[in-house]
């Protein structure tokens, strides 16, 4: 088993190496997407990134719930049902049964989905002692910032198909947050052969998964390829192939879209959609996304240690001006950690109106009246949130130099721009966050908590303790007008504290040619192109 091993993944390195052609070969039968980025890993427990979501989590995988946004409710995906017990510390899920995982030149399942895969799926990121808990690095990010690592005590295997997840506390955001796209279960018979043949990192590298498409191989900043799963459980998606161009350029992702090379792009130009919506061949499509972009201090290195310092700084930037410019009109200015779309939302203004004059003031009582050099680090990425985050950090420039600062602009390739993040090299970023459910502990706990600090997703480091029992009340508390109030307490203490500026809330733009349908996007998680089809009727 493991020659076997080694000689597939040797092949697919070779193929993976040598000359492609992009996509010619596919539009027939096909989708030919272009991403703005390469995937960290195939295996969304490893990050929170949203370029690695959209290449990963609902191509590859299933999780146990999904959350269905028209009817504002969980429904089941792989359980058909499930129950609480024990005043909400209990909940058991009935698994589906035949639902087949994916057979590839690397691994081929005897057994369909059950319990066993369940419990690998979860125990791998809940216990230390797990042998993949350190495989690719053990971070799990999102699970560490969003409570459930200290949440679920255990998950249980009652039989075949019946599991039960033990909590230490009721939590209301726990079924949400097993409806996001980072809840994904992997194949613990595939685990248990890669531990055999000594490769288990090659779990989150060669992916198998029981979603509607397989794998087939990947070159990093060049082109991903997946092919139908003939025995998805689910109706069987329309498109036989999926491609992925790496196209880090929006232009380039423009003019590919335009000329036919890629049939759907994420991010185009907000300045180019006016022009884009009169193209008979080009469809625009937007969602409300539920997201917030912000610009984080490092709260744990001078003189972002210092509250003034990131008062007046907050002071010192022109948002208004800065939602103009970058975001043509198609954002609104954040009044708060929470979007409109909200049920906890509150019109209350609740971050920093612009006052240079205010700013400056600060600085001095600061003990910098004469300002002093920071860096801003600007993604190199377009995302639903920012769409133009270097051209954000200029305008910032120009801003904070006239209170003083003196800033220089940073950044790296996107993968290598995270994991320094990760490491806390930064002085302050420009950075957001897209919620992966409908709770408001999601703009909270992942951004801001002591442990999203500790797993690296908290980009200010901030961490306090009474914060996080503001938390920990608000998800406690099953009145939702409690719940409110309590989250109003949390967005108070944000403001007073300003680890971070929120800036904008903004829509999500997606371009897709006229004969592509089935791509709309999500209100919460990346895309999904299990609905996807090419029509061949379409009047131009």
């Amino acid at each position: 088993m493991l020659n076997k091993m080694m000689v597939a993944g040797s092949a697919l390195f070779i193929v993976a190496c040598g000359p492609i052609d992009e996509a010619s070969d596919v539009h027939h039968d096909g989708l030919v997407y272009c991403s703005e980025g390469n995937p960290e890993s195939f295996n969304p427990q490893l990050g929170t990134s949203g370029t690695t979501v959209d290449a990963t989590s609902a191509q590859l995988y299933d999780r146990l719930l999904d959350y269905d946004a028209k009817l504002q409710q969980f429904v089941p995906a792989l359980v058909r049902g499930w129950q609480a017990f024990d005043k909400g510390t209990r909940y058991r899920f009935d698994l589906r049964e035949n639902v087949q995982f994916h057979t590839t030149d690397w691994f081929t399942p005897s057994r369909s989905f059950n319990a066993k895969d369940v419990i690998f799926s979860f125990e791998r990121w809940l216990d230390k002692k797990h042998p993949y808990h350190d495989v690719n690095g053990g971070r799990y990010p999102f699970f560490r910032s969003s409570g459930l690592i200290n949440l679920i005590e255990r998950v249980e295997r009652v039989d075949d198909y019946t599991v039960d997840f033990h909590l230490k506390r009721s939590d209301s955001s726990f079924l949400a947050n097993l409806a996001t796209d980072f809840a994904v279960i992997l194949s613990e018979q595939y685990a248990t052969q890669l531990l055999h043949q000594k490769t288990p990192e090659q779990i989150d590298r060669f992916p198998v998964g029981t979603g509607p498409f397989e794998f087939e191989l990947f070159r990093k900043d060049f082109i991903i390829r997946y092919h139908a799963h003939e025995d998805y459980w689910r109706e069987q998606p329309e498109i036989k192939r999926l491609v992925y161009v790496i196209t880090p350029n929006a232009n380039k992702r423009m003019l590919k879209l335009l000329t036919g090379e890629c049939d759907v792009i994420p991010y185009p130009l907000i300045n180019e959609l006016s022009k884009l919506d009169h193209d008979a061949e080009i469809k625009v499509g937007s969602s409300v996304s539920p997201n917030i972009s912000f610009w984080a201090f490092n709260t744990q290195q001078p003189p972002f240690d210092n509250v003034l310092v990131r008062q007046a700084l907050a002071h010192a930037v022109n948002r208004p001006a800065i939602i103009q410019t970058i975001y043509n009109g198609n954002a609104r200015l954040a009044t708060g950690m929470l979007p409109e779309t909200s049920w906890a939302y509150s019109p209350v203004q609740q971050t920093y109106p612009y006052d240079p004059e205010k700013a400056r003031a600060l600085l001095e009582q600061a003990g910098y009246p004469n300002g002093f050099s920071m860096s801003i680090w600007a993604m190199p990425v377009q995302r639903a949130y920012n769409p133009n985050a270097h051209r954000m950090a200029e305008l910032m420039q120009s801003d904070l130099a006239q209170v003083g600062v003196q800033v220089n602009i940073v950044s790296y390739e996107w993968n290598t721009f995270r994991q320094r993040l990760v490491a806390g090299e930064h002085d302050s970023v420009l950075i957001g966050w897209v919620a992966d459910n409908a709770d408001p502990d999601n703009f909270f706990r992942p951004i801001l908590s002591c442990a999203a600090a500790r797993s690296g997703n908290n980009r200010a480091l901030w961490c306090n303790p009474e914060f996080d029992q503001l938390l920990v009340d608000a998800i406690a508390e099953s009145d939702l007008d409690q719940r409110k109030h309590l989250y109003q307490f949390v967005e108070d203490m944000v403001m007073q504290h300003a680890p971070l500026v929120p800036i904008a809330n903004s829509l999500r733009f997606q371009a897709h040619r006229a004969d592509i349908e089935g791509v709309e996007l999500p209100p919460y998680g990346g895309i999904n192109f299990r609905y996807a089809r090419r029509v061949n009727d379409v009047p131009l």
